[in-house]
């Protein structure tokens, strides 16, 4: 099939949130398809849309995530607007997406994925490690909430929300001591003057899907269909199959504190899986290891794992 491809006069909208972070995301994706169709720039309009999970007044009232809604917060205007056909794909932090798409919409595209680690920063610690007792920690993640007080019952974890700025001028203002990020979104936009040290997945392992930009597009559009097939990156794809299946085994709301990572190596899958009670109290986690297609049988199973050894009381907190 020959594809028709877009030009300045019909261009590719490319839908994408407003944030420096989701913005960067898309301007990669832009530059990927640019170089793989030979096309400039201007064959491409990136659209901004803003979610809910943007509301200025949510993000300086630190409203916890769970309060305003789960996993469709940063996507359900931007996936209304695709099926309205309004933009003709959309860029998203893979970890912000719910496991299901809506009918009609796909998501089949990965970049290459980025630093996997989490981020700790602080104006005046080096480490997760050199946090005192009983210091104040601020973050939005449920996950990293329950790791933290899971490995330091001692600290003070504080709800902290907002982009890279925004949690920096709230540092600075000593709301807390550190806070954290996804290492990957501090590489995306160069911040090299952030004072961030990456954390050991063994110290903290990270987020479901952490460091990748997926791509989705309509089910009936050829033509976006096979201009993405030209910029997916297999082996990204392979280990979110594994991930975002665990996940969904699991539960896949914001409700839930779950970690999860594959890794490939000498073709051999890695995944590793944790889920936790929110308040830290306890955590469950498996390691597992299998042959690449395996991935997401190898995600099942895992799950069925952590739930029998979770047992009928692990959850009683979500009654």
């Amino acid at each position: 099939m020959t594809l028709t491809l877009p030009s300045p006069a019909s261009p590719l909208k490319i839908g994408t949130r407003g944030s420096p972070l989701a913005l960067a995301q898309a301007y990669e994706t832009r530059q990927r398809l640019g170089t793989a169709f030979d096309l400039p720039e201007d064959a491409f309009e990136i659209v901004v849309i803003k979610t809910t999970g943007d509301n200025r007044a949510m993000i300086d009232a630190d409203r916890p995530l769970k309060e305003i809604g789960n996993k469709g917060l940063f996507t359900k205007e931007i996936e209304e607007a695709m099926l309205r056909g309004d933009i003709d794909i959309a860029v998203h932090s893979t970890k912000d997406m719910p496991v299901e798409q809506p009918a009609g919409l796909v998501l089949d595209t990965f970049l290459p994925r980025e630093d996997v680690r989490d981020a700790f920063i602080s104006p005046s610690l080096n480490s997760i490690h050199d946090l005192p007792n009983g210091a104040v920690v601020g973050t939005s993640s449920l996950r990293r909430r329950a790791q933290l007080l899971n490995r330091r019952p001692d600290l003070n974890v504080v709800e902290f929300r907002g982009n890279v700025q925004t949690r920096l001028k709230k540092l600075t203002d000593g709301v807390a001591d550190c806070t954290f990020l996804a290492m990957a979104g501090i590489r995306r936009l160069n911040m090299d003057d952030v004072p961030v040290t990456a954390i050991s997945p063994e110290d903290m392992l990270p987020a479901i899907a952490q460091g990748t930009i997926g791509i989705e597009r309509r089910s009936d559009d050829p033509r976006a269909a096979g201009m993405l097939e030209a910029i997916h990156h297999s082996e990204t794809g392979y280990r979110l199959l594994a991930e975002r299946a665990l996940l969904a085994a699991l539960d896949g709301s914001c409700e839930t504190p779950i970690a999860g990572l594959a890794d490939i190596s000498g073709g051999i899958l890695r995944l590793r899986g944790e889920v936790l009670r929110p308040d830290g109290s306890d955590s469950i986690a498996e390691d597992a290891t299998g042959v690449i297609g395996d991935g997401a049988e190898m995600a099942r199973a895992m799950a069925e794992k952590l739930l029998t050894k979770a047992g009928p009381g692990f959850f009683d907190w979500k009654n």
